[in-house]
């Protein structure tokens, strides 16, 4: 768990400042389930998902604890 929550945190502050932000805020979204009135960007979602900041669960993205950290 420790390397997949060094690589979220290392790869959003790697990311351009507008999307660190941008992928920050999908972050909070996701933790306050938002995404079902509000759709997320699939792109948004992926790369959340191969950065280790997000898990999906039965059709639903979740945070992992990484993510949590990232929020």
């Amino acid at each position: 768990m420790k390397g997949a929550q060094l690589g979220c945190m290392s790869r959003l502050k790697s990311l351009p400042l507008d999307e660190a932000i941008r992928l920050r805020w999908v972050l909070r979204d996701i933790r306050a389930r938002r995404f079902i009135i509000s759709p997320l960007d699939p792109a948004d979602v992926q790369k959340l998902s191969q950065m280790g900041c997000i898990e999906i669960h039965n059709s639903l993205p979740v945070l992992t604890a990484a993510g949590m950290d990232e929020i």
